[in-house]
């Protein structure tokens, strides 16, 4: 299993490009008086064939940044890019098209079918979208995912980390240009976990995946080569090279900030 990317050497140059971005990306929901704004104007880059960790408090929109980077909610402000394409303004159908042909999901539920075998699972977005896996990468992912024993099974007869790492190898299986994972170790527990963990860390250093995690937990980030912390629908730091102490520690000193505002006390910089 790969290791956090703190722990590798350093050096490593990402593959050149960004495989998205945003610029004053803003969403709201509702409207008037009891509206929300859960993104406020917002810019980011993702860059390519890195390791991303989107981090911050309950409802400080790390989700729903997702969410909008990969066209699963609409903006109600600002642009958004898959690579060169912008989606903001694509229409139903050609955002599923997007989101099928060059997007992988993990989301923290496993949304596996039930009554699909792990094989068929695996392939069920290709083979929707009427399109055959390269036998050859789909060996790769299956293997590098330890799943060669478990492809007949069912999800009821797989554990939750098995499940997981089904989920993983869907969203790699067509080679999609982002992965984005919603706290895909939240139903885990911490063996389970950093399995997944290290399956992902793997597909970026090995398979040349991008991804993009959202989580709460520091030791999860530690995973990943950069951190992204939100706090009121805002970016408001980040860190390269995170250690799960690192990122504890500056998720305290946000809290501490934000406890200080709450008694009148300074403001905090974005």
């Amino acid at each position: 299993m790969s290791t956090p990317a703190a722990e590798h050497a350093p050096g490593r140059a990402p593959d050149a490009g960004t495989a998205a971005r945003a610029r004053g990306l803003t969403k709201a929901y509702g409207s008037g008086e009891t509206a929300v704004l859960a993104l406020d104007s917002v810019d980011v880059d993702i860059a390519r064939g890195r390791f991303t960790a989107v981090m911050g408090p309950s409802g400080s929109g790390k989700s729903t940044l997702m969410h909008c980077l990969a066209g699963l909610d609409s903006v109600s402000a600002g642009r958004v890019w898959l690579g060169d394409t912008e989606i903001t303004g694509l229409k139903d159908g050609e955002l599923t098209r997007l989101r099928r042909d060059r997007i992988g999901f993990m989301f923290q539920s496993f949304n596996l079918i039930p009554t699909l075998n792990a094989a068929e699972n695996i392939t069920l977005p290709m083979d929707i979208a009427g399109r055959r896996p390269d036998p050859r990468w789909l060996d790769q992912v299956v293997d590098t995912l330890g799943l060669r024993d478990r492809l007949t099974h069912r999800p009821a007869q797989l554990s939750g980390g098995q499940q997981q790492r089904v989920a993983c190898a869907r969203a790699l299986v067509s080679r999609p240009e982002l992965i984005f994972a919603d706290e895909p170790t939240g139903n885990l527990d911490s063996r389970a976990g950093l399995e997944v963990l290290g399956f992902l860390r793997g597909a970026v250093d090995d398979l040349g995946q991008t991804v993009v995690m959202v989580t709460h937990d520091p030791g999860a980030a530690a995973h990943s080569d950069l951190v992204l912390f939100l706090a009121d629908g805002r970016i408001v730091d980040e860190m390269e090279r995170p250690t799960a102490e690192t990122v504890l520690e500056r998720m305290k000193a946000f809290d501490a900030v934000r406890g200080r505002l709450g008694d009148g006390g300074p403001v905090l910089e974005d």
